[in-house]
């Protein structure tokens, strides 16, 4: 397990715990419904790889791959990028963050393709 990977996921949840509860709570008197289901969609993408970082801090138990690094690096930044880009979009009403916003999710994408080399190339050096 890499427990620096699993202490930037506990962070990260922790965040996506309490930014989901102000999306809930307090957002209700500050933005419209719109804007806080764009918030929710933030959170929702933080919590998702906030587990995928997770189950890429136990994987390298047994995967010894810098790709599993990379996706968890590249998970990090579409978090940061996507997520936070919504949370901006939404406090602020800014509109120069929404080119931000898919460049989160090609880090997301291209770390979930990451991740599955990763397994792959391990699997096929194992034979499993």
């Amino acid at each position: 397990m890499r427990k620096g990977f699993f202490l930037l996921a506990s962070l990260s949840g922790f965040m996506a715990v309490a930014l989901g509860a102000f999306g809930a709570h307090g957002l209700k008197s500050i933005a419209p419904p719109h804007l806080i289901e764009i918030f929710n969609l933030g959170v929702e993408y933080q919590f998702y790889h906030t587990f995928a970082i997770i189950a890429a801090a136990f994987a390298a138990h047994w995967i010894k791959s810098k790709l599993l690094d990379w996706a968890v690096y590249l998970f990090l930044a579409g978090i940061v990028l996507f997520s936070g880009s919504l949370y901006l979009y939404t406090l602020t009403g800014v509109k120069w963050v929404g080119p931000i916003t898919p460049m989160g999710g090609g880090c997301l994408l291209v770390g979930w393709l990451l991740l599955a080399v990763a397994v792959w190339r391990d699997r096929v050096v194992d034979g499993n």
